[in-house]
C-alpha cells in the first residue's frame, strides 16, 4: 500500500491552486494561554478542506471517464465539495447523504448542482447505495477518504501549516475516516519529524481508537455524536496505514468538550466552526485531552469546517454557558 510522500503532496498543491484558497493561520495564544494557532478550513471555500481532495481527485480523471459524471456518499461537507468541483469541471455529480442531514449542508449540494439522493443513517449504507447507482449508471466513485488522490490533497492543509510555522511542534487533526489527519500527518512528520500529530475523534464514534487496538480497520456496529462529519463506522484501510506510520496518537473528545470548543471559538477567536471542526480545540481546551507538555509548546488546530446552522449554533452556545 503505497503512502502519501511530500513529492505527491507538492504536486497535489499545484492543481488546486487558484481553486482552493490558503486558508489563514490564526495566533490565538492570548485568548487560549498557550501557544495556539487555528488552521483555519472553516474559511474554505464550501467551508471546509474537502474541497482540496474532492477537486484534485475529478480533475485527474480521463475526460471521457469524467463525461458520464461522479458520485460520492458523505454527511454533507464532502458532497458540498464534490458538488462545487464537479460545477467548476462541468461534470455531472450525484451525491447520496444521510436522511439525517442537515438542511444546510443540503442546500449547499443543491446550490452547486448536484443530484442529491437520500440512503440511511449510516456511511455503510450510504456507501452500499452509491455502488449500486454507480454501477448502473457508469459514475466514477469519488471516496470520501480513503484514496491517495484525496490524501494527498488533504495533505496540503500540513504543507501550508509547515510554510506559515517551521517550527510547529504539535497538530491536532479532527479524525472522521481519516483522509485529512493522513494526509496532514504525512505533511508534517516527513518534513518535520520531531513533530507530533495527534487525531482527536468523538467517544461515540472511536472507530481509528478501537482499530489501533485491534491491529486493523474494524467497523463499528453503531456511532453517535454532535460532531456529524465525524460519524464513518469504519476507517479506510489506506487512512488506517498513515495513522500507524505517521499519527503520534489519537485521542477521544466527549460531545460536551466539543459544543464547549465551538462556544469557546465563537466567542474568544470570532469563528464560526461546527462541531466536527472544533474536536481538535476539544481536546486542547482540556488538558487530560492535550497531552503533557502541550501548553508551552507551538500548536495548531485545524478546524476542519464551518458548516453550521445558525438554529444549531444558537443552541449549542446556550448548552455551553460561558
Amino acid at each position: 500500500m503505497k503512502l502519501t510522500t511530500t513529492i505527491d503532496i507538492e504536486q497535489a498543491s499545484a492543481r488546486i491552486r487558484g481553486i482552493a484558497v490558503q486558508t489563514p493561520l490564526v495566533d490565538v495564544s492570548a485568548q487560549s494561554r498557550r501557544a495556539l494557532w487555528l488552521k483555519c478550513e472553516n474559511l474554505q471555500v464550501t467551508g471546509s478542506f474537502k474541497l482540496r481532495g474532492a477537486y484534485n481527485m475529478v480533475s485527474r480523471l480521463p475526460e471521457e471517464v469524467r463525461r458520464r459524471g461522479v458520485i460520492t456518499y458523505s454527511s454533507g461537507n464532502h458532497a458540498q465539495a464534490l458538488a462545487y468541483a464537479a460545477r467548476a469541471l462541468n461534470v455531472p455529480a450525484v451525491v447520496v447523504m444521510p436522511t439525517t442531514a442537515s438542511a444546510i449542508k443540503v442546500e449547499g449540494e443543491r446550490g452547486y448542482g448536484a443530484k442529491i439522493l437520500k440512503e440511511g443513517t449510516t456511511s455503510l449504507e450510504r456507501r452500499g447505495r452509491v455502488e449500486q447507482v454507480a454501477l448502473e449508471r457508469g459514475l466514477t466513485i469519488v471516496p470520501p477518504f480513503d484514496h491517495e488522490d484525496i490524501v494527498a490533497e488533504q495533505g496540503t492543509v500540513g504543507h501550508e501549516i509547515l510554510d506559515a510555522l517551521p517550527d510547529v511542534n504539535r497538530v491536532y487533526v479532527p479524525l472522521g475516516g481519516g483522509g485529512l489527519l493522513s494526509g496532514v500527518s504525512a505533511a508534517v512528520v516527513q518534513a518535520r519529524p520531531s513533530a507530533k500529530v495527534i487525531g482527536v475523534e468523538p467517544v461515540g464514534a472511536a472507530r481509528m481508537t478501537a482499530s489501533l487496538a485491534a491491529g486493523h480497520p474494524v467497523t463499528l456496529e453503531s456511532v453517535g455524536s454532535v460532531a456529524d462529519g465525524l460519524l464513518p463506522v469504519r476507517p479506510g484501510d489506506l487512512t488506517f496505514a498513515h495513522v500507524r506510520r505517521f499519527v503520534d496518537q489519537v485521542v477521544t473528545v466527549p460531545d460536551e468538550a466539543i459544543e464547549r470548543a465551538v462556544a469557546w471559538l465563537f466567542r474568544h477567536a470570532k469563528l464560526v466552526v461546527e462541531p466536527s471542526g472544533a474536536a481538535g480545540v476539544a481536546a486542547l481546551l482540556d488538558d487530560a485531552d492535550a497531552g503533557e507538555g502541550a501548553t508551552g509548546e507551538k500548536t495548531v488546530a485545524v478546524l476542519s469546517g464551518g458548516n453550521i446552522a445558525p438554529s444549531t449554533l444558537v443552541e449549542i452556545m446556550a448548552r455551553a454557558g460561558d
